[in-house]
């Protein structure tokens, strides 16, 4: 056959459009981020018994629906429902736009889908229901590094994927009441991430002593028995926190006292000769007894007319502390060596050799000191990374189990040293490389500011209506859609929305594996208070651990 002619039309590629039956409403006001269309009562009844879980429920709260522009699909999400004043059948509601995609000419559904609107539709537009291949490349991973953590709601197998970079690099948030499954879910986070990037550093401050059985094999595990973290790391603002017991005008004094004899400390130290840079901060290892001495001399300088009680004060602090055996794993006398390198490279996990998570047991630590035991570990972090801002970037992670009292809610006026050092790395810690992961049953507790500063929010069950708003106010606009869902979500389901997502999605968690899972289940009374037997030996046993102060040494 003799081959066509150049100038004879093209025939027009066919376009299968959505079947109509997937129509299920139209556009009827558009302002910017959130818009408002008309639900077909009747189509989406018709919809209900759909084998495609998606196709099912359309139209419902915190599900998608589509809309054509040209050649792409606008995928937005629906935020609420009423009924229609005058017009019987049908539903009004407000939608949020998520992104946009291409359309796959041949099929009609979505592709190469990105976060933002280019084109907004007119008011008249059709609305189509989602379908589960359209929420598969919706919700596809792209070839940045992920992981993938659970099913997509309502789906049965497409995956739910946090992009690590912008998970780690933007710090992140995990809040859900006591019983969802937040610890669980953290524990699943961190082992997808540990199992990705063996090679990597993470601190993980844990209050309950839940999560060392969750890394016992690929992580280094902490405690008052093993951490030995010397009392010399502390700065001088630290070192006011448990030295000082004064309050007022009685603390100013006490702490300038405190900071000439903690310099004249630091000073005898081998470190410090021919260095004229030393201060009440430089980490250089001293003695307490020399410490002790100084305050001792110059008490001993005072006039009659001068109280000695500022003196006596600080002095009887520090000798109480270093006599306490609860407090041995920081203020013994074995840890006057200089140890720095030594506590950072295996706390940090520099090298990680195969465990790059430490856990860091604090339940053993008196809780008077319990936040600046934090402080000091957090402050090490950022400091490290600011001082070594000349050498190959290390990005270290920072885990806070129970945040919310170490960052409490800005309605606290009380100011602290760990609340200090967390909030700066909130704010400046991703250009030193420094990650903050906050975990927390009470986000209404925890610091707007420090809230608004994570990039990515995984938002999990929350009972109370407090918590409920305080989340709302740090998610995006584009997420708001999700947030009427948190109250009903299920154990171990979330929301994520920010950066660690391409788009907010409703997430199951995957189930883990039981070696890997935290010891935070709950007790189960009615099985536990059916058994007898014992009682009178296992009393005596506790009783003697508790006298012994075995948890020193990490039995509990």
């Amino acid at each position: 056959m003799p081959a066509a002619s150049s100038d004879q039309p093209e025939v027009p590629r066919i376009v299968q459009r959505p079947a109509e039956h997937l129509r299920i409403g139209e556009v009827v006001e558009i302002a910017g981020a959130s818009s408002q269309v008309l639900l077909d009562a009747s189509r989406l009844q018709a919809l209900v018994d759909h084998s495609d879980p998606s196709i099912s429920m359309a139209g419902q709260v915190g599900s998608q629906v589509k809309i054509r522009m040209g050649s792409r699909w606008l995928v937005a999400n629906v935020r609420t429902q009423r009924m229609h004043q005058r017009e019987a059948g049908l539903i009004v509601c407000q939608i949020d736009f998520l992104g946009e995609g291409e359309e796959e000419r041949l099929t009609g559904r979505i592709f190469n889908f990105r976060r933002g609107v280019t084109r907004y539709p007119v008011p008249g537009t059709p609305l189509f229901a989602m379908t589960s291949a359209d929420l598969k490349q919706v919700y596809a991973a792209d070839s940045r590094p992920h992981i993938e953590v659970g099913t997509v709601y309502p789906t049965s197998d497409t995956r739910g994927a946090l992009y690590v970079d912008a998970l780690l690099g933007k710090h992140f948030a995990l809040l859900g009441s006591t019983g969802t499954g937040k610890s669980t879910a953290a524990a699943l986070i961190l082992h997808r991430i540990c199992d990705m990037m063996p090679d990597g550093h993470i601190v993980m401050v844990d209050p309950h002593g839940e999560y060392s059985k969750a890394f016992a094999q690929n992580g280094q595990l902490f405690d008052v028995g093993n951490l030995a973290m010397p009392y010399w790391l502390m700065n001088f603002e630290e070192h006011c926190e448990v030295f000082l017991t004064s309050h007022g005008a009685d603390r100013q004094t006490d702490a300038e006292i405190l900071a000439k004899c903690l310099l004249a400390a630091r000073l005898k130290s081998k470190l410090a000769l021919g260095n004229a840079r030393v201060t009440v901060d430089t980490p250089i290892p001293y003695m307490l007894s020399d410490l002790i001495a100084n305050i001792q001399n110059e008490m001993g300088r005072l006039d009659k007319a001068t109280s000695s009680a500022p003196f006596l004060r600080i002095k009887g602090k520090i000798e109480e502390i270093k006599a306490d055996p609860r407090y041995s794993f920081m203020f013994s006398g074995m840890l006057v060596g200089d140890t720095m390198l030594d506590f950072i490279a295996k706390v940090f996990r520099m090298p990680a050799e195969g465990k790059p998570i430490s856990i860091i047991d604090v339940s053993g630590v008196p809780s008077d000191i319990t936040a600046t035991v934090v402080a000091v570990l957090s402050r090490m972090i950022f400091d490290f990374a600011i001082w070594s801002r000349k050498e190959k970037v290390r990005p270290v992670l920072l885990v806070c189990e129970e945040a919310h009292r170490y960052i409490p809610s800005d309605r606290v006026n009380e100011h602290s040293a760990v609340r200090e050092v967390l909030s700066r790395i909130a704010k400046e810690g991703r250009k030193y490389g420094v990650s903050l992961g906050l975990i927390t049953q009470r986000p209404s507790d925890l610091s707007e500011g420090v809230l608004s500063q994570c990039g990515t929010i995984i938002a999990m069950r929350l009972n109370n209506d407090r918590d409920q708003a305080h989340v709302r106010s740090a998610m995006p606009e584009g997420a708001r859609g999700f947030l009427d869902s948190i109250p009903a979500l299920r154990n171990r389901e979330c929301i994520i929305c920010g950066e660690g997502v391409s788009i907010p999605i409703r997430v199951s968690f995957d189930d883990l594996a039981e070696s890997r899972r935290p010891a935070s289940d709950d007790p189960a009374f009615s099985a536990l208070w059916r058994e007898n037997g014992g009682e009178s030996e296992m009393i005596a046993r506790v009783i003697a651990r508790w006298r012994n102060k075995d948890n020193l040494n990490g039995n509990r």
